[in-house]
């Protein structure tokens, strides 16, 4: 193989990328397509045949679900990471993971290139493309969709098809949905085509990884989830004693008891890296679940001031993933101090999942920094109330001061 014209691309099988593949051999590059294997339900060894047929020289499937898991889930749930309020950032989560090992395989093959398919509006490319120049300062980057060359003779799927069609590229099957969607164990995404629209309300046929609250079943689901340094270690569900301890097994198994009982759907307006603002809507039932209960359980265990700071570093932490940020110095700096903060998180959450909903039932921890006895009225304990008397009025001070301005200024 040429080693000047060698390009990894991160290929999904799917149309765009499949013409894509094509292209890059038109433009003389010897490619090799890489698959990651992030949960999404795919026929990879149909997409390897598929990815050889169509002229790839090498094909890399590669498994990254337990690492996904371990190394880049369990930081965002230690960090409460959520991006404006709402967005538990599956796909953000995800990328520098895949992007990880696509560098790896290219200096693996010594592919001076990396390409991929996503569109210059977007944020996938921003973190695509930071993770490489992070892990890989030297390679070279070739994204299509930002060659004028290739958007201007590819306006539209119309284009891509008649190119398929031109070019033996076997063209899909089952008619598109009138939406992009993104899928991996973490969540589902979807957004633009009908979506657009932000007052058009989702279709119901949408969903796929949740059931509809209002069909979700009428009884619910209690759970017992086992946290060690910020990070669940055990889930045992409380009514028919099912246990998972395996980090991935765990999530699915939230995945799938959170899916039956409708939890983790939002529709959202988010604004993104780039400039602009997106519509999306997410299913993450196991990452809402474990985002309330280590909430729950970091407020059970965690001193209040370093709880301020660390939800301060979970912000900055989310807006770092989010804008593909994962492997500059700053977030490296910020995951350090997230981890270090939960030294003493350990201990276990009750609650159930119920058309929708997570709902807190208890908890305990032997690092709990709760003392019944001190926080009790029936009990008057080592505390003296009279002590209330004077950080009433030192806290008083400066509002007496505030108002005695006030009261000079109005006259």
């Amino acid at each position: 193989m040429s080693e000047a014209k060698k390009v990894v691309l991160a290929y999904s099988g799917g149309l765009d990328t499949s013409c894509i593949l094509v292209w890059l051999i038109e433009k003389g590059f010897d490619v090799i397509a890489y698959m990651a294997d992030v949960g999404q339900e795919e026929d990879f060894e149909e997409a390897r045949e598929k990815a050889l047929k169509l002229g790839a020289k090498k094909v890399y499937i590669e498994d990254l679900k337990k690492q996904f898991v371990d190394e880049y889930i369990w930081p965002a749930v230690q960090a409460n990471a959520i991006y404006e309020d709402r967005y538990l950032m599956g796909t953000a989560v995800a990328r520098p993971c895949i992007a990880r090992r696509q560098v790896e395989v290219a200096k693996k093959e010594g592919a001076q290139y990396v390409s991929h398919g996503a569109t210059g509006k977007g944020n996938d490319q921003i973190r695509f493309e930071l993770t490489c120049y992070a892990l890989y300062p030297g390679v070279k980057i070739y994204a299509p969709w930002k060659i004028p060359e290739f958007f201007e003779r590819f306006k539209g799927r119309l284009d891509l098809f008649e190119y398929a069609k031109n070019n033996n590229i076997p063209l899909p099957v089952t008619p598109k949905s009138p939406w992009s969607m993104d899928a991996n164990l973490m969540h589902i995404s979807y957004e633009s085509g009908v979506l657009e629209d932000p007052k058009a309300h989702a279709p119901k046929s949408l969903y796929q990884m949740t059931t509809d609250p209002v069909e979700a079943p009428n009884t619910p689901e209690k759970l017992e989830i086992e946290w060690k340094d910020g990070v669940p270690i055990k889930v045992t569900n409380l009514d028919d004693g099912t246990v998972k301890a395996d980090s991935l097994e765990l999530f699915l198994y939230l995945n799938k008891v959170g899916g039956k009982h409708g939890v983790g759907r939002i529709d959202i307006v988010e604004n993104r890296y780039i400039g602009m603002k997106s519509r999306g809507i997410y299913e993450t039932p196991a990452g809402t679940i474990l985002y309330h209960a280590h909430q729950d359980i970091e407020l059970f265990t965690m001193d209040k001031e370093v709880r301020r700071l660390k939800r301060d570093l979970g912000i900055k932490f989310s807006e770092q993933v989010y804008n593909g940020m994962w492997y500059s110095p700053e977030c490296e700096f910020t995951r350090h101090c997230i981890a270090k903060s939960q030294d003493g998180v350990e201990g276990k959450v009750q609650l159930s999942v119920y058309k929708g909903n997570v709902y807190i039932l208890g908890r305990e921890s032997p690092r709990s920094l709760y003392n019944q006895e001190l926080v009790s009225f029936d009990v008057q304990g080592d505390y003296d109330p009279t002590d209330a008397n004077g950080f009433i009025k030192i806290n008083a001070l400066r509002l007496q001061e505030y108002a005695r301005l006030r009261s000079m200024e109005a006259k």
